[in-house]
């Protein structure tokens, strides 16, 4: 038979559970936690703070976030978002669309918070072509995928980009300039016609040894 119940009062008064009495250490070698108050002798873990190590903390070797590759760019927390790799948007797909909206609606970035499927205004909004668009739908936002601008406009839809797609320009490098060749110097027909004065001196010398021969 179950224990009668004891009437309350202060003098039967009990916890809800046994209480567990806290071990108390560095009270002499008579407690029985002396010495060494149940640390051990020396280590990393007879240290005071030493059950307190952070996240991802590896004994002080070398870390794993530390031990990957690194992408370009600066990467403290108080300057993001920077960069190309950095930017941010809050992806939907046509299949989103097509469930949530009326054929002949008009989609804009406040109607899709009203519908639920972003939360607010602050990011921008990129439509991808994930699924199926059977629905004439007329589509406002901030970017859009080819296939999600094919899909909706194939419907019979328009598809109205608030930001414009920035095209990247190609970096080619010029080709260096070939060296400059010297130019062939032809001799005119008056040069060629002039006699040097070499030439004259060869040909009074012929004329003289001729008329000695004679």
């Amino acid at each position: 038979m179950p224990a009668p119940e004891e009437e309350l009062n202060l003098s039967t008064l009990k916890p809800a559970q046994k209480r567990k009495a806290r071990k108390r250490v560095g009270r002499g070698m008579g407690s029985g936690k002396g010495r060494y108050s149940g640390r051990g002798i020396k280590g990393q873990k007879s240290r005071s703070g030493s059950h307190t190590m952070r996240p991802g903390f590896e004994g002080g070797q070398m870390p794993i976030y530390m031990r990957l590759g690194k992408k370009r760019g600066p990467y403290s927390k108080d300057a993001m978002p920077v960069g190309p790799h950095r930017t941010h948007t809050v992806a939907l797909n046509v299949r989103d669309l097509e469930r949530v909206f009326d054929d002949g609606a008009d989609v804009s970035v406040d109607a899709l918070v009203e519908k639920g499927l972003i939360k607010n205004t602050r990011i921008d909004v990129k439509i991808l072509g994930e699924g199926e668009l059977k629905k004439k739908l007329s589509v406002t936002a901030h970017m859009f995928s080819k296939t999600a601008r094919e899909k909706i406009e194939s419907a019979g839809g328009t598809a109205t980009a608030l930001r414009e797609p920035i095209e990247k320009k190609r970096k080619t490098r010029k080709a260096k300039p070939a060296a400059a060749e010297e130019p062939d110097v032809e001799e005119t027909p008056e040069a060629q016609e002039a006699p040097t004065d070499e030439a004259e001196e060869v040909s009074s010398e012929e004329s003289a040894n001729a008329d000695s021969e004679e």
